[in-house]
Parts: structure tokens; sequence; C-alpha cells
């Protein structure tokens, strides 16, 4: 098949490198048949809102890299004069928050903030792309227990999504000629809202995450903070109405969100102590919410989606095809077809395949997958032409290293879409 191509990646490189870094996410990536990661503008330090700090980023990934690599820029109070000239050194467009993003370098832009970010991107029809969740007055119930799943659930309702898609819808419609695009969705009522703004012909795109797609919010066990992400998994009837999305073709693609952290930052009980003094272990409220998961979706979507009646031919749209040119990369990645780039992944979609935490090759291995059994096992990725993982290769130390090819074959995605 053609190389999977995520979207959505958090590889916190530079500056938060002990949550994770491009050498392991490249690993990871590879490892699951993914030949191509686009990395989103923050939790890295500085975050990619100014040309200099896209430069910083680039610069740190050289020789890092076992897949090709690109990157977001972000949008946040006052970077709008920095936007086009960030595409035209390479950024793949831009994302931005409408509420807090849990971390103090990327501030969220209010709706005042955001026409002046899309009046210049109109200029160029430079994507936007919303974290959309907004605040609706719903807050944690101090009297519920916080290792308890639900109470964190009940503080981020889906009238945040639907209130953020509704902003969205308003802005795409105005600012006709700036492509928008709702990053993973969780909250099925807002699917009429998107339905009708595509309906409408408005440039809309909306991902979702094989999280939101293979886990229900009944299955998170008390004090299990891996599961914890924003916006929430929900539960099983939203589940359900997420996939009709996805087969009816509403939702266009599916991505990680690969966002992981140390385990201390997760305050989960495996840390063994080193949760910071007053904290509640466990605590869902107080954990970081990310999930870490980049280079298995490919297993997670198959095994959960044939059996709702999704074939191979929707796995390759879903996470090869759409991806691709979602990223502005149509022309090279997605598809095999001559004169794109030789990027493959040669996969079994019916051996057993049970993840196991400790083979990943992310750098921290918590994950809500760990000892879920799936369909479909990754043989060998293909990147341009050259094998950079083979899982025959384990134990052979000339040329390979657990697996990987000695030698990075990855390079830095800088071709720019727009141009001043």
């Amino acid at each position: 098949m053609a190389g999977v191509v995520d979207s959505h990646v958090h590889i916190n490189q530079p500056g938060r490198t002990q949550w994770e870094g491009v050498v392991t996410a490249s690993h990871a990536a590879a490892s699951g048949g993914v030949t191509t990661i686009i990395d989103m503008p923050l939790n890295c330090i500085p975050s990619t809102v100014t040309v200099e700090a896209y430069e910083q980023k680039r610069a740190s990934f050289a020789g890092g890299m076992w897949v090709d690599v690109g990157t977001w820029g972000g949008v946040v109070p006052g970077n709008a004069s920095s936007l086009v000239p960030m595409l035209a050194g390479g950024a793949r467009g831009f994302k931005c928050f409408l509420c807090d993003s849990g971390v103090d370098e990327f501030p969220p832009v209010d709706e005042a903030q955001l026409r002046v970010a899309m009046t210049e991107l109109k200029r160029v029809g430079g994507m936007l792309m919303f974290h959309a969740e907004m605040e609706t007055g719903a807050s944690v119930d101090g009297e519920q227990d916080p290792t308890e799943y639900a109470t964190f659930l009940n503080s981020r309702p889906p009238a945040m999504e639907v209130k953020a898609i509704d902003l969205v819808v308003d802005l795409c419609r105005e600012f006709a000629t700036v492509p928008c695009h709702i990053v993973h969705l969780s909250a099925a009522d807002a699917l009429p809202a998107i339905r009708a703004a595509k309906a409408e012909g408005l440039p809309l795109t909306v991902e979702t995450c094989f999280h939101y797609l293979t886990i229900s919010a009944e299955e998170v066990p008390t004090c299990s903070t891996e599961y914890k992400c924003c916006p929430p998994i929900r539960g099983q009837s939203n589940r359900d109405l997420l996939w009709e999305a996805v087969l009816d073709g509403t939702i266009d693609f599916v991505v990680s969100d690969h966002s992981p952290c140390t385990p201390d930052l997760k305050l989960h009980p495996c840390c063994g102590g080193k949760i910071a003094h007053g904290a509640t272990e466990g605590d869902f409220v107080g954990a970081w919410g990310g999930i870490a998961s980049v280079g298995i979706g490919l297993p997670l979507l198959w095994t959960e989606g044939k059996r709702r009646g999704l074939s191979l031919q929707d796995v390759a749209r879903l996470v090869c095809e759409h991806t691709a040119r979602h990223a502005g990369l149509g022309d090279r990645k997605g598809r095999i077809a001559v004169g794109l780039d030789a990027d493959f992944v040669v996969w079994d979609p019916e051996e057993d395949n049970l993840i196991d935490a400790e083979k990943l090759h992310f750098r921290n291995k918590l994950t809500p997958y760990h000892e879920r059994p799936c369909k479909g096992l990754v043989h060998q990725t293909v990147v341009r032409g050259s094998v950079v993982y083979d899982i025959s290769q384990v134990d052979d130390s000339h040329s390979w290293e657990n697996g990987f090819s000695k030698a990075p074959c990855g390079q830095w995605i800088d071709s720019p879409i727009y141009r001043q």
C-alpha cells in the first residue's frame, strides 16, 4: 500500500524532547508504515509561530529523520505578519486554539485575532486549522472523584465543540478562499453543522483520530490517565455516529494526534512516586491530555473498521491519500502512481498483532493500547525507494538496528505550497 501520511503528530522538538523527539517519533512512525509525518507547532519550545522558530525546528531535525517530516505553523495573538513568510518557507498551513492549549507558549486566539490572521491568509489561500473547543461555562464538579474518568468527561461537554465549530463555519463562509479544517473532532453533536457546511460548498475539511474510533468512555478504567485527551474520548453511541461520518465521507481522514509526555505529567500510577508534591495519583483533571499512538494507527483503524464495512481501499483513502492532500503533498505522497515518491508499506492485514507497549518505539511508552489485540502487522516500510524498517532484520546488526536502517533516509519537507 502507499505509505501512510500522519498529518497530526506532536514531536515536541526542540525544547521538550523528554516528551518526544524526532528520532523516536520517526522510528515509531516507520515501524507502523508511516512514511510522512507533519509536526504540530506546539509543544516544542519555541512554538513554530515565526520564521525563526520554523528554521530552528528544521535545523534541530537534521540527521534524525527516518521518514519524511514537515511542520504546520501556528496562529497566536500578534503573529499575523509572520504567516505568509512561513508559508513561503515551507510550512504546510497553520493551527490555532480557541481555548487554552495547555502550554503557555501557544496562547489561544479570539474572533478578532482570527479575522486579522485570516485576512493575511486570504492573500494566498493559506489553510487555517482549528482546535475547535470554546468555553461554555462547564467546569469540574469538585464533589466528584478526579480519578474517575466521568469527572473529566463531564467538564468538557460536546457543546464546547459545537460552539467552536459554529464559529469556524461562519468564518469559513466569510473568508471563502481560506480553507478551514477541524482537527481531532470528537463530538458527534457537531456533525449536522459540518454536513450543512459541506453541502453549502464551503472549503471545510474535518479529521478525527484513531482513539475516538476505537475507544469508548465506558471502557476507561479508574486512574488510567493514559486515556486522557482534549477533546475527550466520548461514549459508545457517539463513537458509532463518528464511524457513520467516516464511512459516508463527512469526516475526511483519520490521524493519530500523537501527543505524548512523561508519565509524571500524566500523574499516572506507573511513574513510581515521581508525581509532584500535592498532586493526586490517577487524577484525570490535573493530568496532561494527550494520547501516544504514532505508528500503531493502521492496525487499530483496520481492526475496528473492517467489522463496520471498511475496505482496504477506504483505509488507503483515509490515512494516505486524503492526509497527503491535506498537507499539500498530493502530488508526491499518498498514492502509488508514476511520478510520486516511492513510499510504501508492506503489511499483512490478517496477521495477529498484540500491541505491547514495551515494543513500541516512541519515547514514552504510556499508551491506552497496551495489550490490545489487532489484526494487521507491518513488515516493511519504504521511504522514497529506501527500506527504512524491516521486521525481519531486528537481529541483524550489520546494516540494521532493531529493525531500522542505520542511516536515516528521511528528508525535511520544505516545498512551499503558496508564494508571496
